[in-house]
């Protein structure tokens, strides 16, 4: 019995194994070219999805980069006109001050041309009273 037991044993391993590939080819939804032809498909999709999802990944980040560009021109424009009305101002105030410059400057020199003349009139009046006390003073 001891030899048999290990003949036995052999047998039930096969009648397992041919049990299992029976069950196994039964419920087997494909048979290998079909489930090849399956694989390539989802595959294909896969790499269709993909390639789809970096098309969007794509334009939205050339969306992305025009919002950029458009901000960047924007903000551009309104430092130009900053700048620009800033320097306007600027001109302003120094065509401003050169103007009351050049009215202080004006007023000062007509003040000291006042001065200088009211300077040669005391000379001349001086001079003549000298004369005149000089002339009393002969007589």
């Amino acid at each position: 019995m001891a030899e048999n037991a290990g003949g036995d044993k052999l047998v039930y391993f096969l009648i397992g194994a041919g049990i299992g590939a029976v069950t196994a080819l039964l419920f087997a939804p494909k048979a290998g070219a079909e489930l090849r032809a399956d694989i390539a498909d989802r595959t294909r999709r896969g790499l269709d999805q993909a390639k789809d999802t970096g098309r969007e990944i794509g334009e939205r980040a050339s969306e992305y980069y025009q919002t950029g560009v458009d901000r960047a021109s924007e903000l551009a424009a309104r430092g130009k006109e900053t700048v620009t009305e800033l320097a306007s101002r600027g001109r302003e105030a120094v065509e401003d001050l050169t103007s009351r410059g050049k009215e202080a400057v004006e007023r000062q020199k007509s003040q000291l041309a006042a001065a200088v003349e009211a300077g040669k009139q005391g000379y001349r009046e001086a001079k003549q009273a000298d004369k005149a006390s000089a002339a009393f003073d002969e007589n």
